[in-house]
């Protein structure tokens, strides 16, 4: 089953970049390693093949995910400004426990909890997306519930 995978053009543009890097530059130093390790000659007890072919594994399965997140990908077009409903793609500023913070609603793909980038699948994130300024919004957290109440939207 496939989901749609939410993007901003920024993120887009991230992936696509990291998409091409793996396909040219690290496949090509992934072969030329290979290469080295064969001529090094007995394989069963090759080191350097063996972790050569693990890396071309790993990259080839990575290469996979991202084709999938470009093939599913929704791409977040919000419109930046004064908006009244929380929506994917959308800077919010919030106020609990007498701090203030940004977080920007983004897809799964995107998220970066540390930057303030939420996913929209998260718990915060969920609860954010729909509601208007003004309001509260109770979220759990490992430490108890959060309150945050929304004090701009763009």
């Amino acid at each position: 089953m496939t989901r749609e995978k939410y993007l901003t053009q920024e993120g887009l543009e991230k992936i696509k970049k990291q998409l091409e890097y793996l396909k040219t530059v690290r496949r090509k130093e992934i072969t030329h390693r290979i290469e080295e390790a064969i001529k090094l000659g007995d394989l069963s007890e090759n080191a350097e093949y063996h972790e050569a072919k693990d890396d071309q594994g790993l990259n080839e399965a990575k290469i996979r995910e991202l084709e999938e997140i470009l093939n599913n990908a929704v791409l977040i077009n919000n419109e930046k400004g004064s908006k009244n409903i929380v929506e994917i793609g959308d800077t919010i500023k919030v106020k609990y426990d007498s701090q203030e913070r940004e977080f920007t609603i983004v897809g799964q793909s995107e998220a970066n909890p540390s930057e303030g980038l939420i996913s929209n699948e998260s718990p915060i994130g969920q609860a954010f997306i729909g509601r208007k300024k003004g309001e509260t919004v109770e979220v759990e957290a490992p430490a108890g519930t959060v309150k945050y109440k929304i004090i701009k939207i763009e």
